[in-house]
């Protein structure tokens, strides 16, 4: 109401007052609440001009595309270890032991188990390939318009939402094989299992292996999320010609 107001005192204000017309000020202010016409109603006239196979058929191009560049990305060397936007760090718990150890100059010990915990990480993503891409392939056309119609990351939450169990089962027994040589690892379960005990420590962050692969989900889905950005915003980087059509379609005019 206030806002409403001061408003209408400043337009007023700024009216000459011979040109006062309380009429043309209402449709004055009316005009001001009109809102913008969303993305979103012209992303679908755009869509209109394709039919929702082609939309579908598109979509599964550029999410086979972006899941495959993730999924590289991550598996390589350092994918992990040398990646800020997902490196995975040591557990919150253990960060107050891990300043202690270097103030000791012992730091080489926090550092071995970070390396090995992004290399496990490493060692488990190429596990995701075929499972995304099988989410892609059981896509319906109305998860295709959703997903094109949806936010920049609509795309990475259906994944999220289709495959985190699944690639957590298959995550995990690689990170478990990796991490059975890092005998800091079973060091970290024995304290964290009585720090759960004692409140000190988050049940989720209790096991090591656990903590591993929830991380290296998190970042796989984020680099999906990354992949999918930039195809929405230069859609002619999109794999085949159709995909980069309805893409270019969906941008704003």
């Amino acid at each position: 109401m206030i806002g409403r107001v001061l408003l209408l005192g400043m337009l007023t204000l700024s009216m000459p007052v011979a040109a006062f017309d309380l009429n043309d000020l209402k449709s004055r202010i009316d005009g001001l609440k009109q809102p913008a016409t969303t993305p979103s109603s012209s992303q679908a006239t755009g869509l209109a001009a394709y039919s929702p196979q082609q939309q579908a058929e598109s979509l599964n191009q550029a999410l086979i595309q972006g899941a495959e560049s993730a999924v590289k990305d991550l598996a390589r060397a350092d994918g992990y270890l040398g990646n800020p936007k997902v490196h995975i760090p040591l557990p919150e718990n253990l960060k107050k032991a891990d300043s202690a150890l270097r103030k000791l100059h012992l730091g080489k010990y926090s550092d071995e188990l970070i390396t090995s915990m992004n290399r496990a990480a490493e060692a488990a993503v190429p596990e995701a390939k075929s499972l995304l891409i099988a989410a892609v392939k059981n896509m319906t056309v109305n998860d295709a318009k959703d997903i094109l119609l949806g936010k920049d990351d609509a795309a990475t939450q259906y994944f999220r939402r289709n495959t985190e169990t699944a690639l957590s089962g298959k995550f995990k027994p690689v990170v478990v094989r990796a991490m059975q040589k890092v005998s800091l690892a079973q060091t970290y379960d024995r304290f964290a299992d009585k720090g759960v005990k004692l409140g000190l420590v988050k049940e989720q962050d209790a096991h090591l292996d656990d903590y591993i692969t929830r991380k290296a989900l998190d970042g796989l889905y984020l680099m999906i999320a990354e992949q999918e950005k930039e195809i929405r915003a230069h859609p002619l980087q999109a794999t085949g010609d159709l995909a980069r059509k309805i893409f270019s379609a969906l941008r704003p005019s």
